[in-house]
């Protein structure tokens, strides 16, 4: 097992964390601002600029104990490149569907209804 270990050479993407950062603050004002209309809003906007010294520190470590975590776009990537290498029909390596089995065969395994009387 590869353990993570601190490394303080390893980069901290500041730009990254401050701006999802921004959009949850942005995000959660604007809900917390319909939903909590009438109770006091000065707490929880309190409460959201106090999350963002504890999600910048927990990213800093997260960063330097070498957690990466990916970008929609490097997520998106992996899709592309799968799908353009599909095995054809006629490929030894292609996914075919098992054989019919006596429980799988057409769906015949329902039980037989009772005759209705008459």
């Amino acid at each position: 097992m590869n353990a993570m270990r601190w490394d303080s050479s390893r980069p901290v993407p500041w730009q990254r964390l401050v701006r999802e950062w921004l959009i949850y603050v942005a995000i959660m004002a604007v809900l917390l601002a319909v939903f909590f209309r009438s109770s006091g809003f000065a707490g929880a906007l309190a409460g959201l600029l106090v999350s963002g010294p504890l999600y910048l520190a927990f990213g800093f470590v997260m960063a330097k104990l070498g957690y990466q975590r990916k970008s929609l776009k490097e997520m998106k990537t992996p899709r592309a490149t799968s799908k353009s290498k599909t095995p054809d029909d006629d490929s030894p390596t292609a996914k075919r569907p098992p054989a019919p089995t006596k429980r799988t065969s057409g769906g015949g395994n329902r039980p037989k209804s009772k005759q209705r009387r008459r």
